[in-house]
């Protein structure tokens, strides 16, 4: 017979999510089935939860509870974002509150300036919270594109060459890093009314402001120039620097077409194709 979860989780992630919510019940299944991750919507008593939980070796669910422990109060406060309920790192499982909206991709919202305009203000409130210097992020972050390229891909030979020439003549510097989302665009977005919401933070981690623009610039900026300048709006300023700021979009289409192949995620693939002739034609 099927579990309440849909076999989703191992027997030791069910049952601490039965020890603290007695007779839950399973509503849908969210996750998106690329990576080895189960998210789940879910009822106990008249409050509804999120679920998520991967294998041992997935290390987005130690990033998702890192922030909600630290960082994303100033938006959970305001019901902006969901609030971790329990979390047990040794299973790689959290729970948070169900946090109700419309998801803002694919819907009216992803092309309205006022949804870019709150969520310029929602990020710099966010990265406005702590700053560092980071000796050593710039080169991890080339060393790391550079060995996606060692990996199995379907990028073209000379665009291959081309990337890997432009990052091994790149001299890292230290870097100026803040609390990053990792994943800034509208697949992560809700609206309810008209108030922008925030979800999903697996890949949080310390960066540089700018790498929580690149997907709106390689996605949405590029059809509507108007969103951009509604995202800076609420942002306060534009912190992008060329030189650096070419470099990042590099790297983000690197990881992004050989990561899309890694898990069969075509479409996403042939966009990260698009990103890196775009990148490329910055150098």
């Amino acid at each position: 017979m099927e579990s309440w979860h849909r076999d989703r989780l191992s027997v030791t992630q069910a049952a601490f999510v039965e020890s603290r919510f007695s007779g839950v019940r399973f509503v849908k299944d969210l996750s998106w089935d690329l990576v080895d991750s189960a998210v789940l919507e879910v009822e106990h008593g008249e409050r509804r939860y999120v679920i998520k939980a991967a294998g041992p070796a997935n290390h987005h669910i130690g990033r998702e509870a890192d922030a909600h422990e630290s960082f994303t109060g100033i938006w959970a406060s305001q019901g902006r974002a969901p609030r971790l309920v329990h979390t047990d790192r040794s299973l790689n499982l959290l729970v948070t509150e169900y946090l109700e909206g419309c998801l803002v991709e694919g819907g009216a919202a992803e092309y309205a300036d006022d949804t870019y305009r709150q969520a310029g203000q929602l990020l710099r409130a966010f990265h406005a919270q702590t700053v560092r210097m980071d000796p050593q992020y710039e080169a991890a972050a080339t060393a790391k594109a550079m060995a996606w390229l060692e990996k199995p891909h379907r990028i073209e030979e000379a665009a291959v060459e081309r990337a890997r020439a432009v990052l091994a003549a790149y001299r890292p510097e230290p870097a100026t890093v803040v609390p990053t989302h990792g994943d800034w665009q509208p697949r992560n977005w809700l609206i309810r009314g008209t108030e922008l919401r925030v979800i999903d933070f697996g890949r949080f981690e310390f960066r540089p402001a700018m790498t929580d623009f690149c997907r709106l610039a390689l996605q949405q900026w590029r059809s509507s120039p108007a969103l951009e300048d509604a995202f800076f709006e609420g942002y306060g300023s534009d912190p992008r620097e060329g030189r650096l700021w070419n470099l990042m979009l590099l790297r983000e289409a690197v990881s992004t077409s050989a990561w899309a192949f890694h898990v069969g995620d075509h479409k996403f693939e042939e966009q990260g194709h698009r990103m890196l002739v775009d990148a490329l034609a910055n150098f």
